[in-house]
């Protein structure tokens, strides 16, 4: 894949900084714990993912690993909304910092996204529809 393609699917792609050592683990878990959710199957499909690339940090929406593996991907406005929404959401817990906040313009309502406290995940199908690495 070019350079510029590369570079242009980044930049989609919600830059972070993380505040301590293990946090890239932490948020690695949490991700996998937050998406949409099927409540008849208990399955939780993850939305986004954390990503180490070219030494910065980002939260991106698994769609945008696809373009990244060179598939085809239908990434929207929507999930671009619930990408920033999650973000948000991390970084009000304190778990990473955005680095250009501005640039994050649309948003999900809350009630949108599933989050399913670590207590009860033995509870759901977890699911992630990429899988870094592979």
């Amino acid at each position: 894949m070019n350079e510029q393609l590369v570079e242009k699917i980044l930049s989609q792609m919600v830059e972070v900084e993380l505040p301590k050592r293990d946090s890239f683990l932490i948020l690695k878990e949490t991700l996998t714990r937050i998406g949409v959710a099927s409540t008849q199957t208990k399955t939780l499909s993850q939305s986004c993912h954390i990503l180490h690339k070219r030494g910065k940090y980002y939260i991106t929406h698994f769609k945008l690993l696809f373009e990244l593996d060179g598939k085809t991907s239908n990434f929207d406005e929507q999930d671009r909304a619930r990408m920033n929404t999650i973000a948000t959401l991390l970084e009000s817990w304190g778990l990473l910092k955005i680095k250009n906040k501005t640039a994050l313009k649309n948003f999900v309502p809350i009630k949108k996204i599933k989050i399913i406290p670590s207590s009860e995940k033995h509870e759901w199908n977890l699911v992630a529809k990429h899988r870094i690495g592979t």
